[in-house]
C-alpha cells in the first residue's frame, strides 16, 4: 500500500479493493462469520445472503428487533458493522398483514419487494407482497442501452444488431422478467425508440418521418419476431 508521500507500506491485513481474490475471501469470511453463526444461534429464522447483502425473515416485530440486536453484536465481534442506511426492519404488508408500519418495502438483488395489487383466479383484487424489477435496475438498463449507441450503427443490418444485443436483452428478461414481467415494458419501449432512431439514420427516406419509421420498424418486428426477445413477446414499436 502506497501512502500520499510515496512511502510503501506492506499490507498485513485485509485484501486490496478490486483484487481478483477479494470477493472470494470476503464471501468465505461471511460464510463463517454470518451464515454458520446464524444457522447455529438463530435457528428459528430463515435468511438469504448474497455477498454482503442479505434478507432475514422473522415472524414478529419483537423477534426482528432481537435478531437485529444479536446480529449487530456479532458483526462488532467480527470487526464489522451494519450499514446504517441499508439495515432496517420491513413489514411485509399483504391481505393478511394490514398493520401500519414506516417501512413496507425493500430492494434485494435488483428486485423491489413491496405490497402490490393482484388478481386471484376468481378475478378478485387483493394485495400481496411480491417482487418486481427495481427502479435502480431499470435505470441501469436504460443507461446501458444508451451507451450502446446502436442508433449510430448505420452500417449494420438488423441481423447484426440482433446478434450483438439480443443475448443481453434475453438475459435481462430471464432475470428481471420472472416476476411482474410487465414492469419491464419501459425497457422494451426504450429499446424500440433507439431502433427507430437507427432506422431513421440508416434509411434516408425515413430521416424526416418518425411516424413512418415506427411503421417500418413495426413491419420488421412482425416479419422477424425472433430478432429481439421483446418482439417475440409482442412488445412492438408503438405507432401513437
Amino acid at each position: 500500500m502506497q501512502h500520499i508521500n510515496g512511502h510503501l507500506l506492506e499490507r498485513n491485513r485485509g485484501t486490496p479493493q478490486g483484487g481478483v481474490v477479494s470477493p472470494l475471501l470476503a464471501n468465505l469470511f461471511m460464510h463463517y462469520a454470518f451464515d454458520m453463526w446464524i444457522t447455529k444461534h438463530l435457528q428459528s429464522v430463515r435468511f438469504c445472503r448474497y455477498a454482503d447483502d442479505g434478507v432475514i425473515h422473522c415472524r414478529s416485530l419483537s423477534q426482528a428487533k432481537l435478531v437485529l440486536q444479536k446480529i449487530d453484536a456479532r458483526f462488532r465481534e467480527c470487526g464489522l458493522e451494519l450499514h446504517p442506511d441499508k439495515t432496517k426492519i420491513v413489514y411485509c404488508q399483504d391481505i393478511n398483514r394490514r398493520k401500519a408500519y414506516p417501512d413496507v418495502q425493500f430492494t434485494f438483488l435488483g428486485y423491489t419487494f413491496r405490497p402490490r395489487k393482484a388478481v386471484d383466479k376468481y378475478k378478485r383484487v387483493y394485495v400481496n407482497f411480491s417482487p418486481a424489477v427495481s427502479r435502480d435496475a431499470l435505470k441501469a438498463m436504460r443507461q446501458t442501452i444508451r451507451k450502446w449507441h446502436l442508433h449510430l450503427m448505420c452500417n449494420r443490418e438488423l441481423s447484426d444488431l440482433s446478434a450483438i444485443f439480443n443475448p443481453i436483452l434475453q438475459g435481462w428478461q430471464q432475470y428481471y422478467g420472472r416476476f411482474h414481467g410487465s414492469a419491464m415494458s419501459a425497457i422494451w419501449q426504450h429499446m424500440n425508440a433507439y431502433l427507430i432512431r437507427w432506422m431513421r439514420r440508416k434509411y434516408k427516406n425515413l430521416a424526416r418521418h418518425k411516424r413512418r419509421a415506427r411503421y417500418a420498424l413495426g413491419r420488421l418486428a412482425r416479419d422477424f419476431p425472433n430478432a429481439f426477445v421483446h418482439w417475440k413477446m409482442g412488445c412492438l414499436p408503438s405507432v401513437g
